[in-house]
């Protein structure tokens, strides 16, 4: 097997089971520990995984996100029924707000069963979604292009936003814990609240996989967003936390 085919192998693993073990891929290769290490090195350098005690992962971590790609793979059911649940919220004639995410590009694939909307988004797959729909009118934001998040942010981005007036902004976060949410990326962070800032409701989109975890970057306190949407039920100490805050959770599907 050439080395691009064993290191798309590892990432089809990772995708699947989110975790790999180096002396196990060894072993299915057929070669050195040290090769596997150089892939991992490799791939983690291109931003595809975060290497881990005796093997990697592509389960966030407090600096690492794994790239769009992967995260696009990854879900699709809970993403459908988390879209689902959104799309209740809006109404047609809306301006509607979108982030960065695969989450939201899920979900902003759907407006078109609202329409007529406004869209706004730095989202490069709701753009490249939206962007021949009739009856929405797509106001595609500016900035630096990100291949990881697959989005535009910087000074651009965050300027635009600050001009801009939405009756909706859906925000996604990969990180939840307490009554927090957080973001391991400062950019992002600008631009989703500066989608926050301009939104006369927030909504926050959640998967139930990531409480219990923070990243470098506070995002948001959870009682700034209206409304706060996720697949299944999160652990009961997870979601202890919020209900003794008070803050309702929609469990997307019930």
């Amino acid at each position: 097997m050439k080395r691009e085919e064993r290191r798309q192998a590892i990432m089809d693993l990772l995708v699947e089971a989110r975790a790999v073990d180096l002396d196990a891929l060894a072993d299915r290769f057929g070669v050195s520990k040290m090769t596997i290490h150089r892939d991992l090195d490799d791939l983690e350098q291109a931003g595809f995984l975060r290497k881990v005690r005796g093997g990697a992962t592509i389960e966030a971590g407090t600096r690492f996100e794994s790239d769009f790609r992967i995260r696009a793979l990854q879900d699709g059911d809970a993403k459908g029924r988390m879209a689902r649940a959104a799309l209740e919220l809006v109404e047609p004639g809306m301006t509607v707000m979108i982030n960065d995410g695969s989450m939201a590009a899920l979900l902003g694939a759907s407006l078109t069963e609202k329409a007529p909307l406004t869209v706004i988004t730095n989202n490069a797959a709701v753009i490249d979604r939206l962007k021949d729909a009739p009856r929405i009118t797509l106001i595609a934001l500016g900035g630096i292009y990100n291949a990881k998040f697959n989005g535009f942010f910087g000074v651009v981005t965050e300027h635009a936003l600050s001009r801009l007036r939405a009756d909706l902004a859906f925000v996604s976060t990969p990180a939840l814990a307490g009554i927090q949410a957080f973001h391991m990326d400062d950019a992002v962070v600008r631009a989703k609240r500066a989608m926050m800032r301009a939104a006369e409701r927030n909504v926050l989109l959640v998967n139930h996989q990531r409480f219990g975890r923070s990243a470098l970057h506070v995002l948001a306190d959870l009682a700034e967003f209206d409304a706060i949407i996720t697949d299944a039920a999160p652990a009961p100490e997870d979601r202890a936390a919020t209900d003794r805050a008070g803050i309702a959770l929609t469990i997307a599907g019930e």
